[in-house]
């Protein structure tokens, strides 16, 4: 079965059809960058380019990066233009796409749901933290196997600042930071996050995962397991298409 997945991130719009049953890309994706100002109407453009490339005519998982209430009113837009708050996104996408069935999720979240299907966290119960470093932080947070939907916590204060000014990719490059460095930073957040939650895996996610070799070695002190997203930056893509699946 086939059902097309698409991520908006704060940088890039990509997506792909997806085989729900080896929860891997039936193609290879095709990507546009994210317009700046990434207003809604911006974005939607986006998204029709990407869904035209393939020529898809079905149903559409669609992720953002914020807060989705509802499977479609947009409550947070840390990354995006302001303008994306309260927004119908179901609405609004799914008549871009010339009124194909859309469903809309937190970009971490989905993310979340394919690494525990088909990724580093498939079987794992207990408390599980996937984490996305890219424009920002997402966060999708696992109870036995069960999500609790848009956490956020990127947006942890830490050094007085949201925490993912001082330890996403972004903010690696913005500040030509060494991986030793950036890996310090990375490890203050965890170690904030595992004092609040104790959990027993750290997934971590977003396009750095497939650089893990680079940073990982260097985290210490955590007592969780940490572990590199095995779906890396299609995690996000392929858990759209999921949840698309199982609303359609």
């Amino acid at each position: 079965m086939q059902i097309f997945g698409v991520d908006i991130g704060g940088s890039g719009i990509k997506g792909a059809p997806v085989d729900l049953d080896k929860g891997d890309l039936a193609e290879e994706r095709y990507k546009v960058l994210t317009p700046h100002p990434a207003t809604p109407d911006a974005v939607a453009d986006g998204v029709k380019e990407v869904v035209g490339h393939f020529g898809w005519t079905g149903p559409v998982g669609i992720t953002f990066p914020g807060v989705v209430t509802g499977g479609s009113t947009i409550r947070t837009a840390a990354n995006v233009d302001k303008a994306w708050i309260d927004t119908d996104a179901r609405a609004l996408l799914g008549d871009r796409l010339g009124g194909l069935p859309v469903t809309v999720l937190n970009d971490a979240d989905a993310a979340g749901v394919a690494e525990m299907q088909f990724g580093a966290g498939k079987g794992r119960k207990g408390t599980v933290f996937l984490l996305t470093f890219g424009t920002g932080i997402g966060s999708a947070l696992f109870m036995d196997g069960t999500l609790v939907p848009n956490t956020e916590l990127g947006h942890l204060e830490l050094n007085g600042h949201d925490a993912e000014k001082h330890a996403s990719t972004k903010a690696k490059e913005d500040h030509d930071l060494s991986w030793e460095h950036w890996a310090h930073r990375v490890q203050k957040y965890l170690a904030h996050v595992e004092m609040l939650f104790s959990p027993e895996l750290f997934i971590i996610g977003g396009g750095v995962s497939r650089k893990a070799q680079k940073f990982l070695p260097l985290i210490e002190g955590i007592k969780a397991e940490i572990v590199p997203a095995q779906l890396q930056n299609n995690a996000g893509i392929v858990g759209a298409a999921m949840r698309a699946a199982q609303t359609d």
